[in-house]
């Protein structure tokens, strides 16, 4: 063999050798390209971008192009319909919509993503507890509580853990209602849960779910049975911390580190008539809390929420009210959504202190015996669930028609077989205007769920003189005389009446009863009293016994006489009395004072016969007198 082919054989084999060396290499960086891959594929980040692009390609397909047979293309028409319904649906609050989207999500990671029990680690690190954040914890907690209490989940797991009480937390000076990491930690801890890969992977899901079409950190919370939930409400907002870093270099360090909340890190429930700060929850940036507010307000279309019109009120698919607010108008973004359990409204429910039994014959009296009743009290205070319950009672021949800012009471859900019709203002239809039409749909009650304006004070008085058999409203009044005062303030500046007696004086006229309800600094609620009004006739005074003077002197006494009884009439005579019926005294309801006759004889004559009964046997075992009964004056006609 010569030294020619000897070379040449050499040649090929090294270049095999480098081929071979340069192949393994690439292998080994495309391995190493795809586990650097792998990582940021399965992060809640990356498995949310390729839900958005997955459901937009499914819903915007053009199924006309891909030759389908009619019966698949029905088919595929129909599922991209639903889907669409779904999607928009469940930005509304629908629970039922919310849950449809979620499981399309799960098989979309499940069958096409390629999650799996090693790699779902990567989105929330499950096997790592010391790596979970609070919000993770949180999401875990409540999923674990959902599965077995459903929508009390929440109210289970702060009453298991006594998490609504006051309690003192570091720099602050005073005892507040807030719920913190430390405590969301030492719970997961003592849960000591364990968790299947279907439950992994459907808490990935909310996640994903709740920052693509949900409320972010708020979405389940909102679901769940507690009397409501806002955001925005605390913290520093965006505009202050431009000023902040012109003066003060130091608090702005202090803000970077998160040692002080923003407005973003804003979350508060109401739960049982007290608000609770959620510490460990946020939205995580002020982009993330101003999307909340821009989606959570949207249903049934009630107008853009701009900077000229910066607040909006409406209610959401589940009957949530809900409230929106955005700078300028306010200085953050907030929103406030407030939820009525209407399967809770009865009054056995709702008053539980001692001498209950006593306190609900009696609200339920004064509604079967057709009182225009006011209930009062603060926000948050029960006003609204109060008036739910009383509805109960009211006798079923009787048709409702209710007046309000926003449908709140949605009393047809209660008693879907009753004669109900709700109305609110609207842009274009005035309440006035609402109050016109039902007074002539055959109304009996009419309710009006918050006398919060001058204008609806007017209604109320217009349809408690004229339009329905009786009236019940809400208001914010702290004392019988204030509601009173407030009521004639409110007639005047709507300009129904010019004269301040005048107005009074219609105003204790139509007004009955009043409820005040009370919730104190422990969240306590409670009826404080129930108050009677009692009109004050005005008597013929004046003295005629000048005619009998037979002096003009004399007769100039007596003329002067009846000009002062006159100018005393004018300026100081007094137009009502009141008297509290019932107080609650050391946490015991007292029955006191005497209803007048009059209530009571009206009363009973708007009762039947069997509430006749036991409502003569309420008064004498409470007062220890006979209920009053008109004298007849003509004989019973029998039917």
């Amino acid at each position: 063999m010569s030294i020619f082919n000897i070379a040449l054989i050499l040649v090929v084999l090294i270049a095999i050798v480098a081929i071979i060396y340069v192949y393994i290499n690439k292998k080994k960086n495309a391995v190493v390209e795809e586990m650097e891959v792998d990582d940021k594929t399965f992060t809640l980040l990356k498995m949310r971008d390729f839900v958005k692009r997955r459901l937009d390609e499914i819903t915007k397909i053009n199924l006309y192009d891909i030759g389908l047979s009619e019966e698949e293309l029905k088919r595929r028409k129909n599922k991209k319909y639903e889907l669409k319904k779904a999607l928009k649906g469940c930005t509304y609050g629908d629970v039922n919509d919310k849950k449809y989207v979620k499981e399309l999500i799960y098989d979309l990671l499940a069958k096409e993503y390629g999650v799996d029990e090693t790699n779902i680690s990567k989105a929330i690190p499950f096997d790592i507890p010391s790596l979970l954040t609070s919000q993770d914890k949180f999401d875990i907690l409540i999923y674990t509580y959902k599965k077995e209490f459903g929508y009390e989940a929440l109210s289970e797991l702060i009453k298991k853990y006594n998490l609504d009480v006051l309690k003192y937390i570091q720099g602050e000076t005073k005892p507040c209602y807030v719920i913190t990491e430390d405590e969301i930690s030492d719970i997961f801890e003592k849960e000591a849960i364990v968790l299947s890969f279907t439950d992994k992977l459907n808490i990935v899901v909310q996640r994903i779910y709740q920052h693509y079409k949900g409320y972010s950190s708020i979405d389940e919370i909102r679901d769940m049975n507690i009397d409501g939930v806002s955001g925005g409400v605390s913290g520093l907002p965006e505009s202050f911390l431009s000023q902040v870093a012109q003066t003060d270099g130091d608090y702005l360090e202090q803000i970077a580190e998160y040692k002080v909340p923003r407005a973003c890190d804003s979350i508060w429930i109401m739960f049982r008539g007290k608000s609770i700060r959620l510490a460990f929850l946020s939205f995580g940036t002020e982009a993330e809390l101003k999307r909340v507010c821009q989606n959570i307000y949207k249903y049934n279309n009630p107008g853009q929420l701009s900077d000229t019109n910066g607040y909006k009120i409406n209610e959401m698919k589940d009957g949530s009210r809900v409230v929106v607010v955005r700078p300028s108008m306010s200085e953050t973004w907030a929103f406030f959504v407030r939820k009525f359990d209407v399967k809770r409204a009865t009054l056995e429910q709702i008053v539980t202190y001692t001498g209950y039994e006593e306190t609900i014959n009696l609200l339920k009296f004064l509604v079967k015996g057709a009182r225009i009743i006011s209930l009062t009290g603060e926000q948050g205070c029960g006003k609204t669930t109060m008036l739910m319950a009383m509805i109960e009672n009211i006798y079923e021949t009787m048709n409702l028609r209710i007046t309000e800012t926003a449908f709140e009471l949605h009393l047809r859900k209660i008693y879907p077989t009753r004669n109900i019709l709700s109305m609110r203002e609207t842009e274009t239809v005035s309440g006035q205007d609402c109050l016109d039409v039902q007074k002539k749909t055959d109304g009996s009650v009419n309710i009006i769920g918050e006398v919060a304006t001058d204008p609806v004070a007017s209604w109320m008085i217009q349809s408690a003189q004229v339009a329905s058999k009786f009236t019940l409203f809400t208001h914010h009044a702290k004392t019988f005389p204030d509601l009173v005062t407030a009521l004639r303030n409110s007639m005047l500046r709507a300009g129904v009446f010019r004269n301040e007696k005048t107005a009074e004086e219609q105003v204790v006229q139509v007004l009955n009863f009043d409820i005040h309800l009370v919730k104190d600094f422990r969240g306590k609620r409670y009826i404080e009293r129930i108050t009677e009004c009692i009109p004050i006739q005005a008597k013929d005074d004046y003295t005629y016994d000048h005619r009998k003077e037979k002096t003009l002197e004399g007769k100039f006494d007596k003329f002067f006489d009846n000009a002062t009884q006159f100018f005393s009439k004018s300026t100081d005579r007094q137009l009502y009395t009141y008297k509290n019926i019932l107080e609650y005294i050391d946490g015991e309801y007292v029955i006191t004072n005497k209803i007048s006759d009059k209530n009571l004889l009206e009363m009973r004559e708007n009762m039947n016969d069997e509430d006749q009964q036991l409502f003569d046997q309420f008064v004498e075992r409470n007062w220890g007198t006979k209920t009053p009964i008109r004298a007849k004056t003509k004989a019973k006609v029998e039917e």
